[in-house]
């Protein structure tokens, strides 16, 4: 019988290298990681901060469109082997941000506020007003 998955952290650096391949040296690295934890060999435990960092950089810096980003962060939120506190949250705020082309943030902050009920928010953010 096997032991319980030792679990490890990963930062967004990793999921970068993994998720555009620009470093020679890194990728293959972090694709043995990821290869193991879909084994069951590690759990990836990781945080919306980064989930909301990898989003951003992917954006700005790497230019990949909202909806290819949506895809691929898709996968690894709903991955059994990454653990994070609020994949519900993450996976419904990020069909809000493909879809109403918003922002990563005011679109996790609109689920969170449905989450609690909150029916108004106070902003000059315009992105809030394109959601219902």
């Amino acid at each position: 019988m096997k032991g319980p998955r030792r679990k490890v952290f990963v930062d967004t650096n990793i999921f970068l290298r993994y998720l555009t391949k620009d470093d020679p040296v890194q990728f293959p690295r972090c694709r043995t990681l990821f290869k193991k934890a879909q084994e069951g060999e590690v759990l990836l435990v990781t945080s919306t901060l980064v989930i909301a960092e990898m989003i951003w950089t992917l954006t700005s810096f790497f230019k990949i469109p909202k909806d290819q980003i949506a895809e691929k962060v898709s996968i690894i939120i709903g991955s059994e082997a990454v653990q994070l506190s609020d994949k519900d949250l993450l996976a419904e705020a990020l069909v809000l941000y493909a879809r109403k082309n918003i922002d990563f943030i005011d679109a996790y902050h609109a689920v969170l506020m449905k989450k609690l009920h909150l029916p108004e928010i106070y902003s000059y953010d315009r992105d809030f007003d394109r959601i219902a």
